[in-house]
């Protein structure tokens, strides 16, 4: 028995497939670690193994239902989701990867998973066209890209006498992803991160605001590769349509003074990646009811005051601040130029600079071109998806502090 891992606790999700069985062995194996199991069978997976061998094997109460008025009273779905170090779905078929992926929650397992602020493993299995299908590997991508790991699927004979990839992995190689899980810290493990991401929005009045197109893509990608390398990672988000990224702290906010106040409040950290575009003005006094057209149709008159300088409060010298500091420069002409001169304006040690004129398409879209401005150097990167631009400034951030050590 590892000492290490004795007494982690894993919230297991038996969904509804053939290789639901296996989950039995599953659960015997992490026992064997010295791993405690809890389960949570769903309305498939019981067509497959009975509760009552799943207790049995984990030695704990089996949980089936949402609404059960016991369940809810005894532990809630919100403990169940979060009283674990580990949430692990094995078998992960096609249809809860969907319903993770797009934030479905139906039943006891998906509200769990939703609700969960740990690191999720799944282990997919499912007929090998299903596997193959665009649906499917567009959802698989979607949900690594919020930070949940996979393991397998295996090529092989399946139950449907088809033969390829969709055999869900043997219980000895998950029992292995879930060891390295707790054993391996990651290169950033013992470092505190802060990471802005999404607009800001500056009120007019109750109904309107100042705002602008940036997604939140970005910052929350770059949130989750550093919280993947073992940083304790904190997600200042302004208002974004992207999903809370697994095992990572998240404060949302509205205004750049809430985002600058969440930021403070998450001090002390060793790096900060202010990725957010954070208006740069806001409406001096926001009308406390909303503005009627006029009869004459002139428009009112903003006065304007400028917002807090995130970026620059979080650089200025002093014992709060940050080891390494990265901003981010988007820009629409000269762009390394314009970067260059934002991050000695702004005493930030990198700034990433992108083009978002409108023809790249990088507000709101799924790609980025940036350059890195590190010091006097600039490297430039090719165009790449915005998870592969996240990972690469992650593990440009794990050489930065592997060299200081």
């Amino acid at each position: 028995m590892n000492s290490m891992i004795s007494g982690k606790r894993v919230l297991l999700v038996v969904a509804g497939g053939i290789a639901a069985y296996k989950s039995l062995e599953l659960i015997r194996r992490l026992r064997e670690q010295g791993i405690s199991v809890r389960c949570i069978l769903t309305k498939g997976g019981a067509e497959f193994v009975t509760a009552l061998s799943l207790a049995a094997l984990s030695e704990d109460k089996v949980y089936t239902d949402l609404f059960s008025l016991t369940d809810e009273s005894e532990m809630g779905h919100i403990r169940l989701s979060r009283e674990s170090d580990l949430v692990v779905v094995a078998p992960a078929t096609a249809d809860i990867l969907a319903k993770m992926a797009h934030g479905i929650a139906d039943d006891l397992a998906t509200t769990a998973l939703l609700a969960t602020d740990k690191p999720v493993l799944v282990a997919p299995a499912m007929n090998v066209r299903m596997w193959h299908h665009p649906a499917t590997q567009a959802n698989l991508a979607l949900i690594e890209r919020r930070g949940v790991r996979g393991i397998g699927p295996d090529e092989g004979p399946m139950a449907c006498n088809e033969y390829g990839m969709g055999r869900m992995a043997e219980p000895a190689a998950i029992v292995a992803a879930i060891v390295q899980q707790f054993t391996v810290a990651g290169p950033l493990a013992g470092l505190r991160a802060i990471v802005t991401s999404g607009p800001t929005h500056e009120p007019i009045d109750p109904v309107r605001f100042i705002g602008n197109r940036s997604s939140g893509r970005q910052g929350h990608a770059i949130a989750a590769a550093l919280a993947k390398r073992g940083a304790e990672t904190v997600l200042v988000s302004g208002p974004t349509a992207e999903a809370d990224p697994q095992g990572v702290t998240v404060h949302q906010v509205e205004t750049a003074e809430e985002m600058l106040a969440a930021c403070r409040a998450s001090l002390p950290a060793d790096v900060a990646v202010c990725a957010a575009a954070v208006a740069d003005w806001k409406v001096a006094t926001p009308a406390p009811q909303k503005l009627k057209k006029k009869g004459s149709g002139t428009p009112p008159r903003l006065e304007l005051t400028p917002n807090p300088d995130i970026l620059a409060t979080l650089s200025a010298p002093g014992n709060a601040r940050p080891k390494l500091v990265v901003g981010f420069a988007a820009e629409t002409q000269d762009v390394v130029d314009n970067a260059v001169a934002k991050r000695k304006s702004k005493g930030c040690d990198w700034i990433v600079a992108n083009d978002v004129s409108p023809q790249t398409g990088t507000f709101g879209g799924s790609s980025n071109t940036v350059h890195l401005i590190a010091g006097d150097r600039v490297e430039d990167w090719p165009t790449l998806s915005k998870t592969e631009v996240a990972e690469r400034l992650a593990d440009r951030i794990v050489r930065h502090f592997a060299a200081l050590a």
